[in-house]
């Protein structure tokens, strides 16, 4: 019988808990009708401003289930699991992995060259938004969720976490976004 410690570890199981509040999470990213002033609406998809929700497929969902179960797994330079910890690019392959089936690069700018560049207006949630952290292009990358905000992990000392993409640290180190066939 697994036994059952309080740590930073985290567990691959999904509990009915997780599951209950990761369908919140989708609810409230996914069906908000107004969007806050704080969010320059210019810079968002067309569907943010619109009254009626936006409805994701199957894949999607799957992308952002697992990458919400995962908020709060600590960074780890080169991390690949919820037990050791994630970088970055390491939390993206992970989650799409195990949402969708797909064997991506643990390298966010080999990410940066995968699947259709898209303009900030066409994004969908599950998509790969990249930015420019390190002084390199794509040296960073998260998974978009909707409503102008994306999932990553974001350093050292740092753990999962969702930003909101119009915060003035993000807007000035964005390098564009990526979608992927699935």
């Amino acid at each position: 019988m697994p036994s059952h410690k309080t740590s930073h570890v985290r567990s691959v199981f999904v509990t009915p808990l997780t599951v209950l509040i990761a369908t919140a999470l989708i609810v409230l990213l996914n069906a908000c009708t107004s969007v806050p002033s704080r969010i320059n609406r210019s810079s968002l998809p067309e569907s943010s401003d619109t009254a009626s929700a936006t409805v994701l497929t199957p894949a999607q969902v799957e992308l952002v289930f697992h990458s919400i179960t995962l908020l709060g797994v600590p960074y780890r330079n080169g991390g690949t699991s919820p037990n050791n910890g994630f970088d970055c690019s390491g939390l993206v392959r992970y989650v799409f992995s195990k949402a969708v089936g797909l064997n991506l690069p643990h390298n966010s700018e080999e990410l940066g060259r995968l699947g259709e560049s898209l303009a900030v207006e066409q994004l969908q949630a599950g998509d790969l938004v990249f930015y420019n952290t390190q002084g390199k292009t794509n040296s960073h990358v998260g998974i978009y969720l909707g409503e102008g905000r994306f999932i990553h992990a974001p350093s050292e000392r740092g753990v999962v976490r969702i930003e909101n993409m119009t915060l003035p640290y993000w807007t000035k180190r964005y390098d564009g976004a990526r979608r992927l066939a699935m």
